[in-house]
């Protein structure tokens, strides 16, 4: 039963958040994602393939990455910053949405449970997603953040060598779980601890 919640949940956190791509680059002016029919809540127009099967067989997943055109934007560099923030940024806040549902209507035992999963869910989700390694969102986010000359240096690098960094973070073992674990659960556990404080004082 929880593997299904999860499943559920992850489906959830990742529609979300490639909808919100879809929806910042539409406002910001480029009609890319809402040409590709990407400008929907529809789970299928977000799911990969494999993704959707690592998912059942892993719990561990990925969504398609939203199509966009920086050059639709007014200002290129800002606005392709804007477009990969919003999704870690609206799994952040649906995180904090179901952490004031239980801290507001103080739902039933196994609900209040379905809910902190899912708050799980989103908090990993976005912090995984910041990471600086291609394809995650955190790559074009540092790389907006460099000074142009310098952004392009470390393109070139992350392309050719984030995929294989991004499968050892994942697989290697370390301490009992992995790479990957031992980097993002400091930082999600505090998240949780946080949110965890907010949806039970």
């Amino acid at each position: 039963m929880q593997d299904i919640i999860f499943i559920v949940g992850l489906i959830i956190a990742l529609t979300i958040h490639e909808f919100s791509h879809s929806l910042a680059a539409d406002r910001l002016g480029d009609p890319t994602p809402r040409s590709q029919g990407r400008l929907t809540l529809n789970p299928l127009a977000h799911l990969d393939p494999l993704g959707t099967l690592m998912l059942i067989i892993a719990h561990f997943g990925w969504g398609k990455p939203v199509p966009i055109d920086p050059y639709n934007f007014r200002s290129p560099r800002r606005d392709e910053l804007l477009v990969s923030l919003a999704g870690p940024s609206s799994n952040l806040i649906l995180a904090l949405l179901f952490t004031l549902a239980i801290r507001l209507f103080s739902p039933p035992f196994l609900a209040a449970t379905v809910l902190f999963l899912f708050i799980q869910v989103n908090v990993y989700l976005a912090i995984f997603n910041l990471l600086p390694i291609p394809p995650l969102d955190g790559s074009k986010i540092f790389l907006n953040l460099l000074p142009p000359d310098i952004a392009a240096t470390w393109e070139e690098a992350l392309t050719r060598y984030g995929p294989i960094l991004l499968i050892i973070l994942i697989f290697f073992p370390f301490l009992g779980g992995n790479l990957l674990s031992s980097i993002l659960l400091p930082i999600v556990n505090t998240l949780l601890g946080l949110l965890a404080r907010i949806a039970l004082v």
